[in-house]
């Protein structure tokens, strides 16, 4: 008898987009039935639960005048679902994430990058895992950390092996990854922090408005999640000091072109840093820290000796080194941890544990 399980999918952008190619590319053992695909305005809905026919779901959500439900909607429709049911959340939407719990708490699995709900309120990421664990609901993140890296299941595998974390530090901003490592590096001396952003924007490596990018939350919200699986009771991203890239007086501009226009006139603010690390034959690179000896959480730069692994990154890769008591020499994970592929990947990857797991 084949197994199979129920899919909802949630968005249709770049990762989602990618994602629904790579189901419908696969091949398994499990049958994987996409019931629902819902983009930002409209979904395709299989009311009696057939699967949906992915060679042209393109075509099929531009052309449905379906309107997306409400959570507690959909909540109610995959309930009733007669196979065991995951809901891919691809988006970066926080009122989905708040309902994740919802979900959980009704049997739905969720496999996700959306981060907003790991990295919100201690109390919300508390309340989620203890549905799940009550109701038999799975959540699987991998992608909101790292894309496609294997961090999330590699640091909750030394955890419940009774390993300790003892510190956790990487560049986890494909962006800021980018910047840093054109910006400052033994080959690079006469280039502009503001140039460096700008081409960056230009390939698509920022948000749209950079300071989304410069402002570190991002790479907070990554450090939150890490955080509390080692075991550390993070409160909020914005509970621990985070470093902005942003010149004060450039945060209230109310354009990201105004930002762009006067970002030149603040180099020689960051110029001085680069100057400092480069006379200690350093580089500059921007980096989330977990300190869980001295307790201690952070995001911002710091200065590396040329023969770091940090040093020598290239491109938007990220890396993150792991030192736990069992791994004093530290475990380090590295590669593109960015990109609408790798991402998909990632929680295609989780959608399948999942499957192994509860498919009927």
């Amino acid at each position: 008898m084949v197994k199979a399980v129920n899919v909802a999918v949630i968005g249709t952008g770049v990762v989602g987009s990618a994602f629904l190619n790579q189901l419908r590319a696969l091949k398994s053992q499990i049958t994987y039935n996409v019931i629902l695909i819902a983009r930002v305005t409209n979904s395709v809905i299989s009311a009696d639960y057939s699967p949906i026919d992915l060679t042209n779901w393109k075509e099929l959500t531009d052309e449905s005048a379906q309107k997306n439900l409400s959570m507690d909607e959909l909540v109610d429709f995959l309930k009733k679902s007669p196979l065991p049911t995951i809901l891919v959340d691809n988006t970066s939407d926080a009122t989905i994430a708040s309902s994740y719990t919802k979900f959980v708490s009704n049997g739905i699995s969720i496999a996700t990058p959306n981060k907003k709900a790991f990295s919100s309120d201690l109390k919300s990421w508390n309340e989620l895992f203890q549905a799940s664990e009550n109701n038999g609901g799975l959540v699987y993140h991998e992608a909101t950390v790292g894309a496609g890296l294997p961090i999330i299941g590699t640091v909750n595998d030394l955890v419940i092996t009774g390993d300790k974390v003892e510190k956790i530090e990487g560049i986890f901003s494909g962006t800021l990854s980018y910047i840093f490592n054109e910006y400052s590096s033994p080959e690079t001396k006469d280039v502009n922090f503001s140039d460096i952003v700008s081409v960056a924007k230009s390939l698509g490596y920022t948000e749209p408005d950079p300071r989304d990018d410069l402002n570190g939350l991002d790479v907070a919200r990554k450090v939150t999640i890490l955080a509390r699986l080692s075991g550390a009771l993070v409160e909020s991203p914005t509970s621990f000091p985070v470093q902005s890239l942003i010149p004060k007086d450039l945060e209230s501009v109310q354009s990201a072109a105004e930002f762009m226009e006067k970002l030149p006139n603040y180099d020689n603010e960051i110029q001085k840093l680069k100057d400092e690390a480069a006379a200690e034959n350093k580089v500059l690179r921007f980096v989330g820290k977990v300190d869980m000896q001295k307790n201690e959480v952070s995001v911002g730069i710091e200065k590396y000796d040329y023969s770091h692994p940090f040093a020598s990154l290239k491109g938007s890769d990220n890396v993150i080194s792991i030192k736990t008591e069992r791994y004093q020499n530290p475990l380090i994970v590295q590669g593109a941890g960015a990109g609408a592929e790798v991402t998909a990947a990632g929680v295609l990857a989780d959608a399948i544990k999942i499957a192994q797991r509860i498919a009927k």
